[in-house]
C-alpha cells in the first residue's frame, strides 16, 4: 500500500511542478522555476521508490497518464487554455489506455513469503 501512496505523491509532485512552470512563465517569477525544479525532481525520486513493488509499465503509465489528464484539465481551469474536442478525445483515449495497461497486469505470489506482487 505504501508504494501506491508514493506513486500518488509522485503524480501530485509532477502536476505541481509542471503547473508551476506555466505559472512562472506567465509571472516571470524565479520562485516558480525553483518550485518546478524541486517538484519534478521529487516526482522522479518518489516514482523510483514506487517501482520497487509496482510494475514499471503500470507505475509509469499511471504517473504520466494521470499527470497529463490532470495537467490538461487544470490548465483549462487555471490558465484558460482551450480544450478542443480533439484534445478531449485524446484524453479519453489516454484514460482507456491506462485502464487497459492496469487491467492487463497480472498478480504473482512469491512462493517464499506468500507476498502478492503486482
Amino acid at each position: 500500500m505504501i508504494y501506491w501512496i508514493l506513486l500518488a505523491l509522485a503524480i501530485i509532485a509532477e502536476i505541481t511542478g509542471t503547473l508551476s512552470m506555466k505559472w512562472a512563465s506567465i509571472n516571470g517569477s524565479h520562485s516558480g522555476f525553483i518550485l518546478m525544479l524541486v517538484m519534478i525532481a521529487l516526482s522522479y525520486i518518489l516514482l523510483s521508490f514506487a517501482v520497487k513493488k509496482i510494475a514499471l509499465g503500470v507505475a509509469y503509465a499511471l504517473w504520466e497518464g494521470i499527470g497529463i489528464v490532470l495537467i490538461t484539465v487544470l490548465s483549462v481551469v487555471l490558465f484558460d487554455e482551450p480544450l478542443s474536442p480533439l484534445k478531449a478525445a485524446g484524453l479519453t483515449t489516454l484514460v482507456i489506455g491506462i485502464v487497459l495497461i492496469k487491467s492487463g497486469t497480472r498478480k504473482t505470489v512469491c512462493q517464499e513469503c506468500n507476498h502478492v506482487a503486482v
